[in-house]
Formats: structure tokens, C-alpha cells, sequence
């Protein structure tokens, strides 16, 4: 049975960036198993911070529940922008290039989160992008500018939406036979790893059966 796991993200998210070990120990865990893919989910105003003081204040709340031995870097964040178009959009654009994998995600969340880096700038971001993965810089952001890229990230983000959930990251689990299981906001490994191995289980309990009976009759 094939099973998949999609993370619907925005790069600059703090609760995203939060989540990634998790994310990485589910992808090292079910190596082979289960395919991993993500997808961008654009936060807009109802979910952005109004200013660096505000910030700063979530930024603290969330370091702390998560036991972080760090602060996350406020530096980046300029209260005047909706949405955050070109780090998810050089995060996606570098996807044409081969980048499917989290590494120049990773790379512009770190930039920005970290070491508070501008990567609201278009320039900034696509240096940072091309560098993660060895790209030229100038292809990198003629891609990412693309009305293309741009209506992928959206038509992921109405993807997101249609879940009916607000909370970013948000881990949808499929199946073939239409089972779904979606955790939104939910950072920690364990609730993720029991219901996937639960869906595993059940598919080795189908492939048995198969085995055993066949498909189904016709009628």
C-alpha cells in the first residue's frame, strides 16, 4: 500500500522551524516505506506577527516549550509584508533544479530564523538558495520570479486551506485506499510515528489478505 506524508509549511514559520527534527527523524525512520514530500503553505496576515516586539514575544513562548538552549533571530521580520513570497518561492523554484529534498529550505529558515537575514529581499533570498545548493544564483531567482512558481506556491497554499485547518506545519498522512490522517500545529515525533505505524500495519494486514483471497470479486 502506498502511504505518503506531505508537510505544508511556510519557510519563515518559528513552529515549522521547530518542527524539523521531527521531520527528519520520521524521514530517517520510515526510509523506504513511506514517501516524504513537502509543500508550501503561505501564512498571510491572520498569521503574522504585527510587529518585532510581537515577535519577539512568540519567539520566547515557543523556545521555551520546546526547550531550546536558543532565541530565535527577530532581525529578518519586517512588519509592513503580507506574506513572505521569496524565500517559499526560492524554496519552490529550487525544486526545478533538483532541490526536492529540505536542504535549501532549510538553508533560507536558518538565514532568516538564525542569523536574521533580509530574505524578504528577492536577491537575498536567491543567494542563499543557490548557495544551499549549488545553483546559479541568477537562474535560481529568474525561476523563483516566475509567474509559474508563484501559482504553484498558491495552489499549494489553497491546498492547505482546504484542509480546513490553520496551523502551520500541518502533516497529512494518506493511503491509497483514502484513509487521511492530518495533525495540524503538531511538532512532536510521537503522535506521528504511532499513527503512521498504525497505517503501516494496516497495510501489511491488506497485503496478507490479498495473499490469501485475491482481489475482490467483480460482484
Amino acid at each position: 500500500m502506498r502511504i505518503s506524508v506531505t508537510d505544508y509549511l511556510d519557510v519563515v514559520s518559528s513552529w515549522c522551524f521547530w518542527s524539523e527534527a521531527t521531520w527528519a527523524e520520521l524521514k530517517k525512520r520510515y526510509e523506504g516505506r513511506v514517501k516524504f514530500q513537502w509543500k508550501i503553505a503561505l501564512m498571510d496576515p491572520s498569521g503574522l506577527p504585527t510587529s518585532r516586539e510581537q515577535e519577539q514575544w512568540f519567539y520566547r513562548r515557543s523556545g521555551v516549550m520546546m526547550h531550546s538552549p536558543f532565541m530565535l533571530n527577530t532581525d529578518w521580520y519586517e512588519p509592513s509584508l503580507p506574506e513572505w513570497l521569496a524565500p517559499n518561492c526560492v524554496a519552490e523554484a529550487a525544486k526545478d533544479f533538483g532541490f526536492t529534498d529540505d536542504r535549501v529550505r532549510l538553508a533560507l529558515a536558518h538565514a532568516a530564523l538564525r542569523e536574521g537575514k533580509k530574505i524578504s529581499d528577492w536577491n537575498v533570498s536567491a543567494q542563499i538558495g543557490a548557495e544551499a545548493g549549488g545553483i546559479d544564483t541568477g537562474k535560481l531567482l529568474e525561476r523563483a520570479t516566475s509567474a509559474e512558481i508563484e501559482q504553484r506556491v498558491r495552489a499549494s497554499t489553497t491546498e492547505f486551506h482546504a484542509l480546513q485547518v490553520t496551523q502551520r506545519p500541518a502533516f497529512v498522512i494518506d493511503t491509497e485506499i483514502g484513509d487521511r490522517a492530518v495533525f495540524s500545529g503538531v511538532v512532536k515525533l510521537e503522535p506521528l510515528a504511532a499513527t503512521i505505524d498504525s497505517i503501516l500495519d494496516d497495510a501489511a494486514a491488506y497485503a496478507a489478505h490479498k495473499a490469501h483471497f485475491g482481489d475482490p470479486p467483480a460482484k
